[in-house]
């Protein structure tokens, strides 16, 4: 998906080839091919928080058992909520924030204070689904104002009495707590969270969860057999992270020139996603896949594929290593 939100029905964009060109395999390296060394710098981790640690907790024993120097989470879970936790090893905690701003999944237990029928759920749902206003609670990290929030999808998925199990699909930013709060002033009874689990952050759903004890299990095999197998199933290449955005591939020659922070101009981009628009961020890679730099479109979709000359892409965030592949440039590429 291609997009900062991902309301459903999102079609996969169309591949806009410019020029023809090749990647010489003596520099880089494909992500599903980089050592286990490599894969420590540049992977995230999709971890399955329990119920009682902070999230600065569980990347702090991330931390301590891998062995790495820095780890980074995307999206807070307060210390009572479970579920999918990226986090983010040595470089790739360089591209964290990319994942605040995709959508989330939740399930959550919401119990009614009074009585309401099925039907009167059904339609209180479907007023809150869709752009709703909705002000951050109290005890939040943002300020207190009144901000417009998406929900893309509310399902019930099972009752018992006054205890409804929701499933809520939502923008980025959604408190689902204050939501939960709202839909019950709506239904004129009143209603609070009981328990929260987020299933999905953008592409990363539960079927990527790891357990700590998993990560344990997984770094002894390493350290005492050299088993690298289980440590791979559960290191995510970093460019996975920023799936959601639009992309633009770029020549060989080209790519050392944006490692010093050079903007990307259109000669030296190959190939590009017809999702990309005017002032929409972009990941930018190599032709192995390989995530070079973070930017802002400077041009259309349109415009890029039809153009000689010009800059595409203001570099914003560089992302692989200057020397990764070799030289060939003088000021802008």
């Amino acid at each position: 998906m291609h997009a900062e939100t991902d309301p459903a029905g999102t079609t996969a964009p169309r591949i806009i080839e410019r020029i023809v060109s090749t990647t010489n395999p003596r520099y880089g390296c494909a992500p599903e091919h980089r050592s286990i060394e490599d894969m420590f710098r540049r992977s995230i981790i999709i971890v399955d928080k329990t119920r009682g640690p902070t999230s600065h907790e569980v990347v702090a024993w991330v931390k301590d058992i891998l062995s790495v120097g820095r780890a980074g989470h995307s999206g807070t879970l307060d210390p009572k909520v479970t579920g999918v936790l990226p986090v983010a090893l040595e470089d790739a905690t360089k591209i964290v924030k990319q994942l605040l701003d995709i959508g989330k999944e939740y399930v959550c237990l919401m119990r009614l204070h009074g009585d309401v029928d099925d039907e009167a759920l059904s339609r209180v749902f479907k007023e809150f689904t869709g752009v709703i206003l909705q002000r951050p609670p109290v005890k939040s990290a943002v300020k207190r104002q009144v901000r417009p929030r998406e929900i893309y999808e509310l399902e019930m998925l099972e009752r018992e009495g006054s205890y409804v199990l929701v499933r809520v699909s939502c923008q980025a930013g959604t408190y689902v707590r204050k939501l939960v709060y709202d839909i019950g002033l709506a239904l004129g009874c009143g209603a609070n969270m009981a328990e929260l689990r987020r299933t999905r952050v953008g592409e990363f759903t539960e079927d990527h969860l790891v357990t700590l004890q998993d990560i344990a299990d997984a770094r002894h095999a390493y350290l005492a057999s050299e088993d690298e197998a289980p440590l791979r199933r559960m290191l995510i290449p970093m460019e996975r992270a920023v799936d959601h955005l639009s992309t633009i591939w770029i020549k060989d020659s080209a790519v050392d020139a944006i490692c010093h922070g050079a903007d990307v101009a259109i000669p030296g981009i190959v190939r590009l996603e017809d999702s990309v628009r005017k002032g929409q961020r972009v990941a930018v890679m190599s032709l192995k896949g390989e995530l070079v730099a973070l930017g802002t479109a400077r041009m259309s979709a349109h415009a890029i594929g039809g153009g000689t000359e010009g800059i595409a892409v203001t570099t914003t965030r560089v992302l692989m290593d200057p020397g990764t592949y070799p030289s060939h440039w003088k000021g802008s590429v």
